[in-house]
């Protein structure tokens, strides 16, 4: 498949492609922070969970996709991030998995699948293991479940400079404390160097329909993380995303759509139905 973005260079100095104007965007105020979202779309509910420092229009690529597909599309931009404010207490992803219920309880969505990145799929998973009822199924992309899963980062790799550079201007263009991203990643990184830390037995309770999508050449992740994480959940699946990287949704947007439509065709839809126009 022909490259789109694979050194983010476009990325970088434009961001991903612009969200539709179409939808409906609101806050809800949840334990100490008020927390951001948009809908766009009918038909069965999707949730999208950004990386850790991005926000909600880094997904700018696939909400189209997913409109077209006849999916109500809900976004949310962690505590912290993007539109979204935070308290004072450290970060936690299982904080962030309980913002996520607050947003579908404000919308009335009974039941979603749910689509992460990074930290979002971190959030995604802990969403389906601890409210299950909620979840219809997790695409996880690019995210490790206990601190044995990741690489050492590499120094002076120009395609993390070109994602951090953006991170910041995104965060000065969106945040209410747009001064303060050192202390907001010095915290955000803080919670990534000692969470998550779930074992093989907590995994196995998912009983949720899971996708674990890893790229090719992740710079986080190890892919013998990823095995050991689609082995531990009965039914899982496994893909592998050639030629990419952990940013393959903005690198290669045709080739990680492919994955995350064939996600949802193999859902059973709840008979849900949300409007994301109102």
């Amino acid at each position: 498949m022909a490259s789109f973005d694979d050194d983010l260079i476009n990325f970088e100095a434009h961001g991903a492609k612009p969200l539709p104007d179409d939808g409906a965007q609101g806050y809800i105020d949840h334990d100490g922070a008020k927390i951001w979202y948009a809908t766009y779309g009918t038909g069965s509910p999707v949730i999208l969970l950004h990386g850790g420092l991005g926000h909600s229009g880094n997904w700018g690529y696939q909400v189209p996709m997913l409109i077209e597909s006849g999916h109500c599309v809900v976004l949310i931009d962690s505590r912290g991030h993007g539109r979204s404010t935070r308290d004072s207490r450290p970060f936690t992803y299982e904080l962030m998995a309980s913002d996520v219920l607050a947003v579908m309880d404000a919308l009335n969505i009974e039941k979603a699948a749910v689509v992460g990145w990074s930290d979002g799929a971190c959030i995604a998973l802990i969403l389906a293991m601890k409210a299950p009822g909620r979840i219809a199924g997790v695409f996880f992309f690019g995210c490790n479940m206990d601190p044995s899963g990741t690489k050492e980062i590499a120094q002076g790799n120009p395609i993390l400079e070109r994602c951090w550079s953006r991170h910041v201007k995104d965060y000065t263009q969106l945040s209410t404390t747009p001064d303060q991203f050192k202390v907001f990643a010095g915290a955000i990184e803080l919670m990534m160097t000692t969470q998550p830390n779930y074992s093989a037995r907590d995994l196995a309770e998912i009983h949720a329909p899971v996708t674990f999508v890893h790229s090719e050449h992740d710079e986080f992740i190890k892919p013998q993380h990823v095995e050991y994480l689609a082995s531990c959940i009965h039914g899982s699946e496994l893909i592998l995303l050639r030629g990419v990287s952990h940013f393959a949704p903005l690198q290669r947007p045709d080739l990680f759509n492919s994955a995350l439509r064939a996600f949802l065709s193999r859902m059973i839809n709840s008979s849900q139905v949300c409007d994301g126009r109102h």
